[in-house]
């Protein structure tokens, strides 16, 4: 998968589970976090959530593992923005072994922008939209 590069970063030793190899719950966590930087590319930074007083709401989360990460693996995540629409949007994110290439993961995220008073979606800002439209790269789901 092409994408954009959203998270580089190690697999620590207390990453891992019983059987040696990194725990679901820091997939979960690295994908994260690479949602939170294709979100700033988008112009969803934290100075916008704080000042529109909107925020980002995860809906769906769909993650496939493919090849097991252990301690001391060099971990990188690509990303592309698959869908977008007046007021969700969907990325696709493919973690990978970095030094030997391997996909370890693949996760499918779809998030609301919300008013965080109201508790209700609301569209995103124009400026957003047109962001948005720069890193569109529609593709077919990631579980497939």
């Amino acid at each position: 998968m092409e994408g954009e590069a959203t998270y580089r970063g190690t697999v620590y030793p207390w990453h891992c589970d019983h059987i040696g190899h990194m725990n679901v719950m820091w997939y979960v966590g690295k994908f994260d976090e690479a949602n939170w930087n294709m979100f700033a590319r988008l112009g969803v930074t934290p100075t916008y959530l704080r000042e529109s007083g909107c925020a980002m709401a995860a809906v769906q989360q769909t993650i496939s593992y493919k090849h097991e990460l252990l301690a001391g693996d060099i971990v990188e995540v690509r990303s592309r923005l698959v869908d977008f629409r007046d007021k969700s949007l969907r990325i696709l994110h493919e973690m990978r072994n970095a030094e030997t290439g391997e996909v370890a993961a693949t996760c499918e995220i779809s998030a609301v922008h919300i008013d965080r008073a109201a508790r209700k979606s609301v569209p995103f800002a124009p400026a957003i939209r047109y962001a948005a439209m720069h890193h569109l790269v529609p593709s077919v789901s990631a579980t497939v």
